[in-house]
């Protein structure tokens, strides 16, 4: 039941020390803001570092060559080795179980492609249909590279979404359209767009893919891979497979068991779950400075409510000489301790949720490393709560230490 008389006195305390109210609100206030804003801003943070990998496979492991560093078997160190369709083929075979997909890869050239006027320089790579599985990419229109593309070593392409832009009219139809490279004509046969963000976007977008088999004729590498990427089954960690597919690897091309150099790999499930690690890190860490923050604005309104019983210690005194009950001296400290804990950090809940929608707003999904900064709803409803409870245990305290105020000692009190 609403009791006026209570609220009005609590009021009349509030006006009667506004400056001391401020300060001690602030420190709550802060507690609060500094909490919601950091979590909002670490979430920022996570999105934007994720959608680097967009929709990639993160149980992937690419796969490349560089010069051996250790004579082996008769040959010389600083060899170059070449990685072949056999390699691809005795790597399924080998790993039929644990690999799921595996796209060998080629880099063509960087290439000037026209079409009616139009031009622009871009990379042309050719790939393999597993492709698709593995990497951020998605069809916009049309399809991706087939196995039929590969046995007729089809002069088809994938473009880029920049590259359409680009070659293209907004509105006009491109699957089936051709574009001109190297002097050579490709058919178009597929839109493509990346899953990422920032930079890493624009870079695949600005991609020409062909057939393996196509980019090894035009570029006179009958056989040879530049490097290739695979994916596990689920159940499968990359770093069950990723020692003995080199070590296959190594003894296919006669490279030395300890060379590391002449086979290199890239763990990509690794350092996913470092990423992973290190902002469960971040939101830790977020949460003992926000609450730290929250716990010193709630300790500053104990003191304050201490202070305050002190100096009302005779009017205490008068209302417990007049009949007062210790549950109505307690229900009033504790009702005056949790109005101010309350305000104070829903007004900081507003206030540090505003800059992030704002944020969010400014940046969106554009950010390399910052992306849509959000604050989960049931957080901020949990900060509240938080606030609340601790706000009356705050003033639990001081209100026990008003109710077992002695009236005739109170009535002394100068």
């Amino acid at each position: 039941m609403f009791d006026y008389d209570k609220w009005q006195e609590i009021f009349g305390t509030i006006k009667k020390h506004k400056t001391r109210t401020f300060l001690t609100a602030l420190g709550v206030f802060w507690g609060i803001f500094m909490l919601v804003f950091l979590m909002g801003s670490g979430k920022g943070l996570e999105n934007g570092v994720m959608t680097n990998f967009g929709d990639r496979a993160t149980n992937a492991l690419y796969v490349w060559t560089q010069n051996t560093s250790m004579p082996y078997a008769g040959l010389q160190s600083g060899r170059r080795v070449r990685l072949t369709e056999q390699d691809m083929d005795a790597i399924q075979s080998h790993f039929s179980d644990k690999i799921e997909f595996v796209a060998p890869r080629l880099y063509v050239s960087n290439s000037e492609v026209s079409r009616n006027g139009k031009s622009g320089s871009f990379e042309v790579r050719a790939e393999a249909p597993d492709f698709i599985h593995i990497e951020p990419i998605e069809i916009a229109e049309g399809r991706f590279i087939n196995p039929l593309d590969m046995q007729g070593r089809r002069k088809v392409i994938v473009i880029g979404k920049y590259v359409r832009d680009l070659l293209f009219d907004i509105h006009e139809t491109v699957v089936g359209k051709y574009l001109e490279i190297a002097g050579i004509q490709y058919q178009i046969v597929g839109i493509a767009r990346s899953s990422r963000g920032g930079q890493q976007q624009a870079d695949d977008e600005k991609t020409i893919m062909m057939p393996l088999t196509t980019g090894q004729q035009v570029s006179n590498n009958i056989g040879k891979i530049g490097w290739f990427v695979c994916s596990m089954f689920e159940n499968v960690k990359v770093s069950e497979v990723e020692g003995v597919l080199k070590a296959l690897l190594r003894d296919r091309h006669k490279i030395h068991p300890e060379d590391d150099q002449g086979i290199r790999s890239f763990n990509l499930e690794k350092e996913f779950a470092e990423v992973q690690g290190l902002f469960f890190g971040i939101r830790l860490l977020i949460w003992i400075v926000g609450i730290g923050s929250l716990l010193a604005g709630v300790i500053g309104v104990g003191n304050i409510m201490l202070i305050i019983v002190k100096e009302r210690t005779k009017e205490i005194g008068i209302r417990k000489a007049m009949g007062a009950t210790p549950g109505s001296i307690v229900s009033m400290i504790l009702l005056e301790s949790v109005f101010i804990t309350t305000l104070a950090g829903y007004i900081g809940l507003l206030i540090s949720t505003g800059i992030i929608a704002l944020l969010n707003k400014v940046v969106g999904a554009g950010g390399q490393y910052f992306a849509n900064p959000e604050i989960d709803f049931k957080v901020g409803i949990s900060a509240i709560l938080i606030l609340i409870i601790a706000g009356a245990l705050t003033g639990l305290v001081p209100a026990m230490q008003a109710a077992n105020v002695n009236p005739v000692v109170a009535l002394k009190d100068e």
